[in-house]
């Protein structure tokens, strides 16, 4: 599509250049050919770089290290009540203390993990079993059961060494206290429980920390950006198109838990160069650098995908738009009705930013007077374009000459022939926001889910633009300059 773009405008540049060049003084001889490539300036991007961990295995460390049963009770001769005074009929009695015997066993039930904001919370649940014996040698036996929750909420940070470190607010509390009545009032076991439990809190607050810091993460964000130096495929052929990523930076941005994964937001600051033809080599990788703090969202992605002609295949169509032309007479001034016969046409990039076009024709009359002439004209121009439009016209038109040519006035006058120039430029002359529309679903699908090897991007376009067409000896080139989100994502199997 791209390439009927271009090649429309060069054809609309062969035909208007005529317009200005019967004044120009002709040369034996074509213009010279440039060898030129395209060279597209390298961009500077922060790209998305999520990496997930899995929670599972925190979990199941956590099920290791903390026991099912937490503890066991076994106190006889305890004070199941204290010793109070009551008034009957006025009279202060004593009531004696209510010994027992309390045996018991608290249980936890499994560890959960889940997601609060900034926070990984780690819910314990605690079941416990309490048996009152023996109660004043009244009761043989009375159970009561209560239920408690542990809650660790962990605020996680990133060492400069992308080692993870955690600050831990842990807290408990019953939503069933242990308790029994006996003679109207509530014998609660409450206080017998609360000292074990601190005790599961400070071994909770002593495995955490070690638990997370097996998880490795720095490993893992190494991976991440040593596998981030690598060269995307962006366009397979047609010309090949490639995307060379060299990491500058990588900044941290906070984490999120999302069911079993913990996912760490972070933002690599990269250049990101474009190149044409064979895949690139991929940048030495260096050093993961020390962490910092990330500013701003990531995900900015800046890219120039470079939409390329190649000037052996804009040859075929010049050449059909002049055979539909010499249907018709070309009436010259001071000859009158001249017809011409196209033949080949060259095209090729030469020296200024300029394209030579070189077109073999032959011209004359239909009673034999004039001619027959024959040669080759040489036109050059500069294609131009505004900021951001797909309308292009040409500067410095000229016929720059004519070669192997007999009758070298008639055909410069059919080069600048007035019926020539109005039906091509007429013809191709145009607006071309339909093809750039196509050309915009092209390069959407051409940067998105690109692999290579562990490493994927991402990417979602949020605003493209033309820049100002240009002519080297690699071909016709329109830069699309680019800016959307991108996300890398690491197979971290």
């Amino acid at each position: 599509m791209q390439r009927k773009y271009i090649a429309g405008t060069v054809c609309t540049m062969a035909a208007v250049v005529t317009l200005a060049a019967c004044h120009r003084r002709a040369v034996d001889a074509a213009p010279p050919v440039a060898h030129d490539t395209i060279s597209v300036p390298p961009q500077s991007s922060t790209i998305a770089v999520p990496i997930v961990a899995n929670l599972g295995e925190l979990s199941a460390a956590l099920e290791r290290e903390v026991p099912r049963s937490l503890w066991t009770i076994d106190k006889p001769g305890q004070d199941c009540m204290a010793s109070k005074k009551v008034d009957v009929l006025g009279v202060k009695i004593k009531t004696p203390r209510i010994k027992c015997h309390i045996v018991g066993e608290v249980t936890r039930g499994a560890i959960a993990l889940s997601g609060q904001g900034q926070d990984l919370v780690v819910t314990l649940p605690i079941h416990a079993t309490v048996r009152a014996r023996d109660i004043a040698g009244v009761l043989k036996q009375e159970t009561a059961t209560g239920d408690a929750v542990v809650r660790a909420h962990v605020r996680l940070s990133l060492t400069r060494e992308w080692k993870p470190r955690a600050a831990l607010d842990i807290a408990y509390d019953w939503t069933n206290e242990p308790g029994i009545d006996f003679l109207g009032q509530r014998i609660t076991f409450t206080s017998k429980a609360d000292a074990k439990l601190r005790g599961v809190v400070a071994r909770l607050e002593r495995t955490l920390p070690a638990e997370l810091d097996k998880l490795h993460l720095e490993r893992q964000i190494d991976k991440a950006w040593r596998s981030a130096f690598t060269s995307l495929e962006l366009n397979e052929a047609d010309p090949p198109v490639w995307m060379r990523v060299t990491p500058q930076s990588l900044a941290y941005g906070g984490y999120a838990v999302e069911g079993r994964k913990l996912i760490l937001r972070l933002g690599m600051q990269a250049q990101t160069e474009t190149f044409v033809g064979k895949r690139p080599p991929d940048p030495a990788s260096t050093p993961l650098p020390p962490m910092q703090p990330l500013k701003g969202p990531p995900g900015r992605l800046r890219f120039v995908i470079p939409v390329i002609a190649d000037y052996r295949e804009l040859e075929p169509v010049i050449h059909k738009a002049l055979v539909k032309r010499q249907a018709r007479p070309f009436d010259l001034p001071g000859l009158g009705a001249i017809r011409a016969q196209f033949g080949k046409v060259t095209v090729y990039g030469t020296t200024g930013g300029r394209i030579a076009v070189g077109v073999a024709f032959s011209g004359k009359s239909d009673d034999g007077t004039i001619g027959p002439a024959h040669g080759t004209v040489w036109l050059t121009g500069t294609p131009v374009n505004a900021a951001n439009s797909r309308v292009v016209s040409f500067g410095n038109l000229a016929v720059s000459g004519v070669t192997d040519s007999t009758g070298g006035d008639v055909l410069l006058q059919l080069a600048n022939a007035p019926g020539l120039s109005q039906t091509i430029g007429t013809a191709l002359a145009q607006n071309f926001e339909r093809d750039y529309d196509k050309l915009m679903g092209k390069i959407g699908r051409a940067i998105s889910d690109k692999r290579t090897g562990d490493f994927l991007i991402r990417a979602a376009i949020d605003d493209v633009k033309t820049g100002q067409l240009k002519a080297a000896g690699q071909g016709l080139y329109l830069p699309v300059e680019g800016t959307g989100r991108a996300t890398v994502v690491l197979d971290m199997r």
